[in-house]
């Protein structure tokens, strides 16, 4: 016995292909088959085709892979700045530290 499917069901499969979802995935999330949602596609928005809507292909898994490595790179680069900028803060301190002299800040004019 086929499933009988609402009109809001069936609009929003739609309007999530039209979102540029991937059909197949889509699909098996529904647990309907893929020609199914083309039809669908057909019946409650005849005009796709005349409107030449083309969703903006998504970001493909090694794009996104290599956006992440490179803004780990940069984090790494800062963490790296940072430790360095530390370990010398300390160096300084500990040679002021060792001559018994105070250590060079100014005061606030609070």
């Amino acid at each position: 016995m086929a499933r009988k499917h609402t009109k809001a069901f069936r609009e929003m499969a739609v309007k999530r292909m039209r979102n540029g979802e991937n059909v197949c995935a889509l699909a098996a999330e529904l647990g309907v088959h893929r020609r199914l949602l083309y039809k669908w596609r057909e019946v409650l928005d005849p005009g796709w085709r005349d409107r030449g809507e083309r969703p903006a292909p998504k970001k493909g898994r090694q794009q996104e892979i290599r956006e992440l490595k490179q803004a780990l790179a940069e984090r790494i680069l800062e963490i790296d700045f940072f430790k360095g900028a530390l370990q010398k803060i300390e160096a300084r301190r500990q040679r002021s530290t060792n001559s018994g002299e105070t250590a060079s800040t100014t005061k606030s004019g609070r």
